[in-house]
């Protein structure tokens, strides 16, 4: 078992590391920005290191001062969270050349499934249900309007390299083609750096669904059922659920059998979370696998009782998984909250000092955050603020333990997403579960009508 772990991230992902180090009795190291001096994560390693100015790109996505801190600490393994360096193959296979552990995937596996339309012929290849679409990268404009029109409209374009609903075009119909895969193409060269685009069949008002699967070393793969993520702005998440309303043990257990498959058919190793798109007929479709943990993996361990931080410690450690699939047992229901200090209406970013953060308590709550009182929500970083985790025996009672908490929550001196949120757990159809993809733009537009 590692001695010392450095965790390169920040916030309540890495406060929620060294929570799990500390209970597995292996030493903590912080690294940290100028701007994050006084931050909880900081006070609660064993030890700190400063890597640079408030700009990530010089600080906690800065390879060389990662890898020196870890050097000059001693640490024997490195755990990215997410976000920052969690998905970047280049440090993976840098941490393996110089002998520390990096705590998830290899980078061979993080750049194949980094690249969502090599994922999707390696999938197809395996006989893993995919979305129906262009094999790989789309070459030319002639091959774009050929699987647009055998797919049928609408369909959506999405950047190889792409992720948070970056490098995304809907199509509508086949005139608006040309001009919307160039510019998902230039949108994907500015942020990824790459080009490369591939094309599927957009669905109405299908539900995210997504798997999380363990994997070690020694070819024991198990997964953990399900997460609802359909309550979301542009593919970036604001409620999610475990289990989801939509599906039954036998579509669990048929959903479960297909990502264990997606990641058994690349010998895939550590967490990750095999993501699925459901349509209105119960029928699903890999979408793509993420090589990292979620932000969202609290449900998962509510209802499972499983810590998912931990697992990843011991797999990346070369132990073997602490529990077979048998073991495996869903019980109750969890609900997940993202407090972001974002203006609900326009969901523009609110940074700027908190004087006064108070986060619920009580039966049922969990709340992972790196927010104290007094505060500041630093513009350098991700506007989270916290994660309201509920759980409760049925739906019922950890949707109502999670409005409980959404109420006593508070957050003085910036705009936060805790009044949508309030809104979105007391609305009638979310609260019978009948939720897609689109709930929440109907949601908004019925808003301002």
């Amino acid at each position: 078992m590692f001695k010392k772990i450095l965790i390169a991230n920040r916030g309540e992902i890495a406060l929620r590391i060294i929570r799990a180090c500390r209970e597995m009795g292996i030493k903590s190291v912080a690294i940290y920005s100028e701007a994050d001096s006084r931050s909880l994560h900081v006070r609660h390693a064993d030890e700190q290191v400063c890597v640079g100015p408030a700009d990530s790109a010089l600080s906690y996505r800065n390879i060389p001062n990662v890898l020196s801190a870890a050097e000059i600490t001693g640490a024997d393994a490195i755990h990215p969270g997410y976000g920052f360096l969690s998905e970047n193959a280049h440090f993976a296979e840098v941490c393996e050349s110089i002998g520390i552990a990096f705590i998830g995937p290899s980078s061979k596996h993080i750049s194949l499934l980094g690249d969502k339309s090599k994922a999707r012929e390696t999938m197809i290849k395996h006989g893993i249900p995919v979305m129906p679409g262009s094999e790989g990268e789309i070459d030319n404009l002639d091959d774009a309007r050929r699987v647009a029109n055998k797919v049928g409209y609408p369909v959506i374009v999405k950047a190889s390299a792409g992720g948070g609903g970056r490098g995304m075009r809907v199509i509508t119909r086949e005139e608006d083609l040309d001009r919307a895969i160039l510019a998902a193409q230039v949108e994907s060269r500015a942020v990824f750096g790459s080009d490369g685009v591939y094309l599927e069949k957009f669905f109405i008002d299908p539900r995210h669904i997504e798997i999380q699967v363990l994997a070690d070393e020694h070819g024991h793969v198990v997964h953990l059922g399900e997460r609802d993520c359909s309550v979301q702005r542009r593919y970036q998440k604001l409620v999610e659920e475990s289990p989801s309303p939509a599906v039954d043990e036998s579509l669990r257990q048929e959903m479960g059998k297909v990502a264990v498959k997606a990641v058994k058919s690349v010998h895939y190793r550590n967490a990750g979370t095999v993501e699925f798109l459901l349509d209105q007929s119960r029928k699903f479709y890999f979408m793509e696998i993420n090589t990292r943990i979620q932000v969202e993996h609290p449900i998962t361990e509510m209802v499972t009782g499983i810590d998912l931080i931990k697992e990843q410690i011991r797999i990346a450690a070369g132990l073997p998984l602490t529990i077979r699939q048998k073991d495996v047992r869903m019980i109750g229901h969890s609900f997940e909250c993202r407090i972001n200090a974002e203006c609900s209406d326009t969901f523009t970013p609110s940074p700027g000092p908190v004087p006064r953060f108070y986060a619920p308590g009580g039966p049922g709550i969990r709340v992972d955050t790196a927010m104290e009182s007094p505060g500041y929500v630093d513009p350098s970083y991700d506007s989270l603020i916290a994660k309201l985790i509920s759980y409760g025996r049925d739906r019922e009672e950890a949707l109502a333990r999670a409005q409980r908490g959404l109420d006593e929550f508070i957050i003085e001196g910036v705009k936060t997403t805790l009044p949508i949120l309030r809104l979105i757990l007391g609305d009638p159809d979310f609260q019978k579960g009948r939720v897609s993809t689109g709930f929440l733009e109907r949601f908004m537009a019925n808003r301002r009508s």
